[in-house]
């Protein structure tokens, strides 16, 4: 097992600030709805990132971690949509509400395939959501092309979320301690492009 090091906390921290710098200067003009959304994705970063540190990498093997990470790609994922498909907002709204207590209940009570096929179904179409609607908004002209940055953060999220995946694998494709090594770059460089993504915009 990699011990986290002293570079490894100070990425995780330099993710935590910009995750808070986000919730205290990065909200300014969004309505009640997607401030709320925005601000439990960014608190789950944040939550994610110290957990880290104070834990080290022994705590993502605990499930309750991979219920608080699933605040991210749901919560920023609604928040996108209660803006630019409002339409939709209520359905998604309920869609991802069930879909973090399926998560929750079959963590709880089931850690085999019932767990597993909740996770990549719920991550699976928050991150498709989060990847595809900026990018299409940023291509149609109608956000800043720089909007498309939130697809890539979802992008660099997804690939975090499939290096985990790993881990469970009998022959990863990449060691544990390898994953270990990219885990915090990831987690910062995706928290990187949601900020200045959202700041596009």
């Amino acid at each position: 097992m990699k011990k986290i090091s002293i570079l490894d906390r100070l990425v995780l921290l330099a993710a935590a600030h910009l995750a808070g710098y986000q919730i205290i200067k990065g909200l300014e003009g969004y309505g009640f709805w997607p401030s709320l959304y925005f601000t439990i994705a960014f608190g789950a970063i944040i939550l994610f990132c110290f957990l880290l540190i104070l834990f080290g990498f022994d705590i993502l093997g605990h499930r309750m971690v991979v219920v608080a990470a699933t605040l991210i790609p749901l919560s920023l994922s609604i928040g996108i949509i209660s803006i630019y498909l409002p339409r939709f907002h209520a359905a998604y709204a309920a869609f991802a509400v069930t879909g973090f207590i399926l998560i929750v209940v079959t963590r709880m009570f089931d850690t085999g395939r019932a767990a597993t096929i909740a996770l990549a179904s719920v991550h699976g179409i928050a991150g498709l959501v989060i990847f595809a609607v900026p990018l299409i908004l940023s291509i149609s002209g109608t956000t800043p092309p720089l909007f498309a940055l939130i697809g890539f953060g979802s992008a660099v999220n997804g690939l975090a979320g499939l290096l985990l995946a790993f881990l469970r694998m009998d022959r990863p494709l990449l060691s544990q301690e390898r994953i270990y090594f990219l885990m915090p770059l990831l987690l910062l460089v995706t928290t990187a492009l949601f900020v200045i993504g959202m700041a596009a915009d």
